[in-house]
C-alpha cells in the first residue's frame, strides 16, 4: 500500500510541473471526446473470508479510456485494458493463476479550477475472471463481478489538444471461492487504482 501512496505523490508532484500550462485550457463542449492513455499501479485489498489467506500479485498494467462530455461538466468514461495475468497466492505461497478483464464505466462531474480540470466520477465495474487454475483443479472461482467503482483525478493542459492526467480509482471486485463443488468463502480484490497519462481532446 505504501508504494502505491509514493506513487500517487509522485504523480501529483509531477502533475504540479505543468501548472503554467494551466492558461492553455479551454473549456469542452457537449460532443466533446477525450481519449487517454494510462500506466496503472494495481494495489489489491486482498481480502478474503475462506480461511486460506488468499491473495493477488500487485502490478502495473496499461489502460486506455474514452470520455464523452454531454456539456462542460458531465462526462461519461469508459475504462479498457487487455484482460490480465495475476498469480494467486495462500498465505504467500503460489496456488495457481488466473486472467481477469475489468472494464469499467462511470459518469464525471468536471470542475474548471484555474484552468486545471479536476473531476469525480462514480459507476460500475464488470470484471471477467477466465484461465482460472488453481490447485490443479481442486478449487474454482465464480467468473463473472459487479460492483461499484469510484474516481477522483485532474487533466492539467499541455496545449489545446493535449492534457497530463492523473486518476485514482477504487474498485469493488469479488468472487466467490470453491472447492469440490462447495463454495468455501469469499475473496474481494477491491483495488485502489492509480494512474498517470496523456489524454488527447477530440
Amino acid at each position: 500500500m505504501m508504494k502505491t501512496h509514493h506513487f500517487a505523490l509522485a504523480a501529483l508532484a509531477s502533475s504540479c510541473l505543468f501548472a503554467s500550462g494551466a492558461v492553455l485550457a479551454q473549456d469542452f463542449q457537449a460532443g466533446s471526446v477525450l481519449v487517454r492513455a494510462r500506466a496503472v499501479h494495481l494495489d489489491s485489498a486482498n481480502k478474503d473470508s475462506t480461511g486460506l489467506g488468499l491473495s493477488i500479485n500487485n502490478k502495473t498494467l496499461p489502460e486506455v479510456d474514452f470520455s464523452y462530455f454531454f456539456n462542460k461538466n458531465i462526462a461519461a468514461e469508459l475504462v479498457l485494458t487487455v484482460p490480465q495475468k495475476q498469480t494467486v497466492s495462500s498465505n504467500g505461497i503460489p496456488i495457481g493463476t488466473l486472467r481477469h478483464l475489468p472494464p469499467s464505466l462511470t459518469v464525471q462531474y468536471h470542475f474548471d479550477v484555474g484552468g486545471f480540470k479536476p473531476y469525480v466520477g462514480a459507476g460500475v465495474n464488470y470484471t471477467r475472471f477466465s484461465s482460472v487454475h488453481l490447485l490443479g483443479g481442486a478449487a474454482d472461482i465464480k467468473r463473472n463481478s459487479f460492483g461499484p467503482a469510484l474516481q477522483v483525478g485532474v487533466d492539467i493542459p499541455l496545449s489545446k489538444q493535449l492534457y497530463l492526467n492523473v486518476d485514482v480509482k477504487k474498485v469493488f471486485i469479488k468472487t466467490d471461492v470453491s472447492a469440490a463443488g462447495a463454495k468455501v468463502g469469499e475473496f474481494k480484490v477491491d483495488p485502489l487504482l492509480v494512474g498517470v497519462g496523456l489524454g488527447w481532446r477530440f
